[in-house]
């Protein structure tokens, strides 16, 4: 099986940090099937942001047969900044067209917008420039305070650091948990933030509190298997349950039940992804209850089935464990969550 291409697409006034970013995480080094190509509108030298500069080995044409794109911050968009260069835009239209899964990073979301391909969609992009998204293409629902938004084969970040959750977002998507927190932790990253995640954090405590927080995260972390809420989170936490509630809220964009409730399906994920416990054993080592319930969550939070999921990211466990096809039948191809 070849592997899948990645396209960047280096636009004058591109971001080196976020060009640096994605050649980071979908790195060769990293043991995934990714295979990177930097292009432009042409091959060669191509101005950078900020005094750097890159040179690019291929121009347009590999986006004609990329399996995702992925735009970085283009030069920061201000009401009288230049569209993006047609060239571009044309071959993006096609490569989105036939399948391609395109990616912006930061302001590239206005390159997107303006190849058509957010029309009628969700986006982001850095919350100082969200108000002239949407000013601007009105035919965008603009989402201002996320990390990034996932609308299927058109995903978009907010600002440089989100784009770092978005690829890990995108490599959990395309090969599980466990390879996904292989690369955060060679990157020293934090292993996942959800999308909800607020940009901007309101400080209504002191910062200090930043930290017992993301400590009470761990220790949750560590008891997902166990009946915990919201007053054991407090209790770590040393506040109130409303100070809790409120806080986490503003630190993470979801409610600590949301969170826990994400947290025990991401375990779940893992577990199915490494070992080959029964749905119902999975189920009440991630603090699910039953596998009527982890089916449900399944279902809602990743649109596929912890079966299916085991299938597609399961690798040699998944094909040892799965019963064997009919005789009178041909196997049935694996199916990707």
């Amino acid at each position: 099986m070849r592997p899948h291409r990645i396209a960047i697409l280096v636009l004058p006034g591109a971001n080196p940090l976020d060009v640096g970013i994605i050649a980071q995480l979908f790195s060769p080094r990293h043991g995934l099937p990714y295979e990177l190509r930097h292009c432009s509108l042409e091959a060669g030298p191509v101005t950078g942001r900020d005094g750097l500069g890159f040179v690019v080995e291929h121009d347009l044409s590999v986006l004609a047969d990329a399996d995702t794109v992925i735009v970085p911050a283009w030069a920061t968009p201000t009401t009288t900044a230049a569209p993006p260069d047609p060239r571009a835009l044309d071959a993006l239209r096609e490569a989105a067209g036939r399948g391609a899964r395109t990616v912006s990073i930061c302001t590239a979301a206005f390159v997107l917008a303006a190849a058509g391909l957010l029309d009628g969609r969700r986006a982001t992009t850095h919350w100082s420039r969200t108000e002239l998204l949407a000013r601007t293409y009105p035919e965008i629902s603009v989402v201002e305070d996320v990390l990034f938004v996932d609308e299927g084969q058109i995903l978009t970040s907010a600002g440089q650091a989100a784009g770092i959750d978005l690829c890990l977002h995108l490599i959990r998507r395309d090969h599980g948990v466990r390879a996904s927190n292989d690369v955060a932790r060679s990157i020293v990253a934090a292993p996942y933030r959800s999308g909800g995640q607020p940009q901007v954090i309101a400080r209504s405590l002191p910062e200090s509190l930043g930290d017992v927080f993301a400590a009470t995260r761990e220790w949750a972390l560590h008891h997902l298997g166990e009946p915990i809420g919201v007053p054991e989170m407090a209790r770590h936490a040393g506040v109130s349950t409303r100070t809790f509630g409120r806080r986490f809220v503003e630190d993470t964009g979801y409610t600590p039940m949301q969170w826990i409730l994400r947290a025990r399906v991401d375990l779940a994920r893992q577990v199915l992804e490494t070992t080959d416990l029964g749905v119902d054993q999975v189920a009440a080592r991630c603090g699910l209850g039953t596998g009527a319930n982890l089916r449900l969550h399944f279902q809602r939070i990743l649109g596929t089935t912890p079966s299916d999921y085991r299938r597609a990211f399961g690798g040699k466990l998944a094909r040892s464990v799965a019963a064997p096809p009919a005789p009178d039948r041909a196997p049935r191809a694996e199916s990707r969550a």
